[in-house]
């Protein structure tokens, strides 16, 4: 099993608009073969002090996959490369963290 932490840098004021149009993919992603989780997190102002200010125009999106196989097939998939080309001009930059259990 794999994790992926995505974390996307969103235009100002656009988050509203990326969440709709991501939104729209999750459940096509969540049938495909190794997905175990998909979804998206925005910041969440706990008052905790060893927290970072939350960032407004952030996502992360959380996922898990069976294998890397898995989310390469993920990447190629239709259903993504019509996603990205929706959210290009709200996008500014993508920083893709891929992990293994320790």
């Amino acid at each position: 099993m794999i994790h992926v932490i995505a974390t996307v840098q969103i235009n100002p004021g656009q988050r509203a608009a990326f969440l709709a149009e991501f939104r729209k993919i999750v459940e096509d992603v969540r049938a495909e073969a190794g997905c175990i989780e998909y979804g998206p997190a925005v910041d969440f102002e706990s008052r905790i002090p060893v927290q970072a200010e939350p960032r407004p125009d952030v996502v992360t999106i959380i996922e898990k996959w069976e294998s890397s196989e898995a989310l390469s097939d993920h990447l190629r998939a239709p259903h993504m490369v019509t996603y990205r080309e929706r959210v290009r001009d709200l996008v500014k930059w993508v920083d893709l963290r891929i992990l293994e259990p320790a």
